[in-house]
């Protein structure tokens, strides 16, 4: 699903215009990336939680030329969903295991 087309699916589904729907979409994900900027988790209740964590320096070895080079350490944002979520996507989808 593309972004016009999950737009297109949340207006239908709530009711409100697409250009609104779009609206709210953007302010939505830019909240969230400022709060992970900041250093905060997010928890989105009946989905799952975004947490920010420190992945530290560490070297590695590049494949081509075997050269050890350093990675400084860097914040990442991992996704950690819910229970409920989890069964749905062990069950098929469907939450009652068809």
């Amino acid at each position: 699903m593309n972004n016009k087309e999950f737009i297109a699916e949340l207006s239908k589904r709530s009711g409100y215009t697409q250009a609104q729907t779009q609206k709210l979409v953007h302010t939505l994900i830019a909240e969230v990336g400022r709060q992970a900027e900041e250093g905060n988790n997010i928890t989105i209740p009946n989905f799952g939680t975004l947490e920010v964590h420190k992945r530290l320096e560490r070297i590695m070895t590049t494949p081509n030329s075997e050269q050890r080079v350093l990675v400084p350490p860097k914040l990442v944002l991992q996704f950690r969903p819910n229970t409920t979520i989890k069964q749905r996507l062990k069950t098929g989808g469907d939450g009652n295991g068809k």
